[in-house]
């Protein structure tokens, strides 16, 4: 789960936020070209695994559900749509713009039929695909509340992943109650986000402490 990351503005402090940024910022890139992107929310960097509060086979079931679920829109639904599959410890958010509300319905039973998904969470929006610049704007906007969080002394970055949709934030993860509500204020006070949708497996303090212990010199 969380372990809180050191805020301190040190110069190895100050050359790992931009980092942050700019990994969140390429990746989003990689994808805004395609209609159904091979991992929407994958791990920002690989050493970030290790820190994730999922068991690395969670982790693993998780991306293979955002492909199997990709790869069944992309034959039954095609480029008329764009979507994003986004699953965290078995639940997935589907996020995007379809034509139809038959579309719409149509890629909440095909994620729902594949392999063990626990629920589904269907966010799309029935209207026109979204453009190139409203998908870069999105991708901004993530950049901008991944920082945030970085930045926050109580927070942990790897215990959340951002999906961003036309200035809609959801934020997915498992967190303490504490977390759930210091995350909204700071995602909620970034700067173009519109509206703050939570995903959010809620654990106790106690659980917290078993899978994730505070660093030394940390409480």
């Amino acid at each position: 789960m969380k372990t809180s990351l050191p805020t301190t503005h040190t110069p190895l402090f100050a050359a790992i936020r931009p980092l942050v940024l700019g990994t969140a910022l390429l990746g989003s890139v990689l994808s805004l070209s395609g209609c159904f992107p091979l991992a929407a929310g994958g791990a920002l960097m690989t050493g970030f695994v290790a820190a994730d509060r999922r068991s690395a086979g969670t982790q693993l079931e998780d991306q293979n559900i955002e492909l199997k679920a990709a790869n069944q829109m992309r034959i039954n639904i095609g480029e008329r749509a764009h979507i994003n599959v986004t699953s965290y410890n078995r639940q997935v958010l589907i996020t995007g713009e379809v034509p139809a509300e038959k579309d719409k319905a149509l890629a909440e039973q095909m994620v729902k039929g594949v392999d063990n998904v626990s629920t589904v969470l269907n966010e799309l929006a029935v209207m026109g695909n979204s453009t190139f610049t409203e998908r870069s704007n999105d991708l901004i906007t993530a950049g901008r509340v991944k920082a945030a969080i970085f930045d926050a002394k109580d927070l942990s970055t790897n215990a959340f992943k951002i999906v961003t949709e036309r200035g809609v934030v959801f934020v997915l993860g498992r967190v303490t109650a504490r977390e759930a509500k210091r995350v909204t204020d700071v995602v909620t006070a970034t700067p173009s986000v519109k509206k703050v949708v939570r995903v959010l497996e809620v654990i106790s303090e106690e659980e917290l402490a078993r899978i994730a212990p505070p660093a030394d010199g940390q409480k």
